[in-house]
């Protein structure tokens, strides 16, 4: 009996699994326990018969059930993911070049071609296309081809380093199918996910998995430190293009990939679409760089020991380190020592969450910090504005026979730092471009480099700098500060 009981519960699961109308119709047998054995069995065979606590899982129930799919989803999408060609001629230097004897067979060295492979999103209709900075970084001509076999010759309007995000422009007398930009702050840990872009040049590739982390930072790919992870497969290729939720949304730019040979492991990062919002507004109304809001404040991270000397649970939020004494965060009321713990709502875990949370706010608005102050938590609004010009802002072109000309140089102000990705409380005189073939571009001097000291005098003006560099003299030691680090040299010139 106990034999028949059980043949007839696994016919009846068969049954359940390929068509649910018979399903329903064995599990109304007159055999009073059928109904209850197969409710234990797909509950995980636990006894009783009752269902165990806790989330709505089940096995699918009928053919339609079994046959969901992404098709829909993809189909809705992925003509707006678009690949972007990007080259660049560059001078390949012969080791023969030069000697007149091996130059009759082997010929002079002349540009080649340097090319790079990535991916792009359609956000507007109008043929805004957004890929990461490093697709198009340096590049003498970027193309852009649609799903469709279209190609299209593009303009970058915008383009960004420390966030790796850039925006092209193509032009069409149709409108270009596109992606809409969702909100990626509604995306949770474990909800499913797409990523569309071109993997190694094979043609357009979609991989499903979900959001494996939020907020991930110094993964080394940019000085971004916001990034979404996934475990759905990204490759070589798929930078610049499409994640999407399950509402057909842009939550991401695909941007990088953590391996260790070259292929997917399952850890990919995507730069925010809030970010990526943000970012493409300020292209579209003609910015020449990504303006961020200053409130007139630096900040450093909590570490445990801070956290536990101003009595916090665990390190969290924004330690301010300095304040401007005439800055909207000196105006709020904002003092050094304070701990910001959230941003319009959003808890901030790290410095770096701060610093994404004003990025992708408007200037001109305001916001609401959660801060902590004196062991107790209150509410202050700051104004978010336009980082100061400064007074002394103008450039200065560096002549005379010194490693320093061909540099334009400025003094720092706080737009001028924001202009040349160094923080906006950095002080003294940088240099904001180089004369293609001058002693300065020979020097390997960058836009972005802060003169500190010529010769044993310091350099705080523009103007000071001018008289050292056009003194005569064959010696030179000078100081210069890049990217956070103190370079010294001493030569004859």
């Amino acid at each position: 009996m106990r034999a028949k009981r059980y043949l007839s519960l696994a016919l009846c699961a068969w049954m359940a699994l390929a068509g649910g109308a018979v399903a329903q119709e064995a599990t109304t047998t007159e055999d009073p326990g059928l109904s209850d054995v197969l409710t234990d069995l797909l509950n995980g065979g636990k006894g009783g018969g009752a269902a165990t606590p806790g989330p709505d899982r089940r096995v699918p129930f009928g053919r339609e059930e079994m046959q969901l799919s992404f098709a829909p989803l993809v189909k809705d999408t992925a003509a707006a993911v678009v690949n972007v060609y990007a080259s660049k001629q560059v001078k390949v230097r012969s080791p023969f070049e030069g000697d007149p004897f091996f130059e009759q067979f082997f010929g002079r060295s002349g540009p080649r071609n340097r090319s790079s492979l990535g991916s792009g999103v359609l956000v507007d209709p109008s043929g805004i296309v957004v890929t990461n900075n490093h697709v198009v970084q340096d590049a003498d001509q970027v193309k852009v081809a649609l799903s469709d076999g279209r190609e299209f010759t593009s303009k970058v309007l915008l383009k960004d380093e420390t966030l790796d995000l850039a925006v092209l422009k193509i032009d069409s007398d149709k409108p270009f199918p596109t992606i809409a930009i969702g909100d990626s702050d509604a995306l949770q840990v474990g909800d499913l996910v797409l990523a569309i872009g071109n993997p190694f040049g094979v043609g357009q590739t979609t991989t499903s998995g979900i959001v494996s982390a939020l907020a991930r930072t110094h993964i080394g790919v940019s000085d971004s430190g916001f990034f979404i992870q996934t475990d759905a497969a990204i490759n070589p290729g798929n930078s610049g293009g499409a994640l999407i939720n399950m509402g057909g949304q842009l939550v991401g730019i695909n941007t990088a990939i953590f391996s260790r040979s070259g292929g997917s492991i399952g850890i990919g990062f995507a730069i925010p679409s809030n970010m990526v919002r943000a970012f493409t507004e300020a292209a579209k109304g003609g910015a020449e760089f990504f303006e961020r809001p200053f409130i007139g404040a630096s900040f450093e991270p909590v570490t445990p020991q801070i956290a536990e000397s101003l009595g916090m649970d665990h390190p969290a939020g924004a330690l301010i380190s300095s304040v401007d004494a005439n800055g909207p965060a000196a105006r709020a009321g904002l003092k050094p020592g304070d701990v910001v713990l959230a941003f319009n709502g959003a808890a901030i875990e790290h410095m770096e969450g701060l610093d994404y949370r004003l990025a992708t706010q408007p200037v001109g608005g305001k916001a609401t910090l959660s801060v902590l102050t004196k062991g107790e938590e209150k509410s202050v609004e700051v104004a978010l504005e336009r980082a100061p010009e400064g007074t002394s802002s103008n450039e200065v072109l560096l002549r005379g026979r010194s490693p320093f000309a061909g540099a334009k140089v400025a003094e720092l102000s706080p737009r001028l730092a924001q202009r040349l990705r160094v923080a906006t409380d950095t002080k003294g005189v940088a240099i904001v471009g180089i004369d293609g073939g001058s002693p300065a571009a020979g020097f390997g001097f960058q836009p972005g480099d802060i003169v500190r000291e010529v010769n044993g005098e310091t350099v705080d003006t523009a103007a000071k700098l001018k008289q050292l560099a056009e003194e005569d003299t064959r010696w030179w030691r000078f100081t210069v500060e890049r990217d956070g680090r103190i370079m010294r040299q001493m030569l004859r010139y």
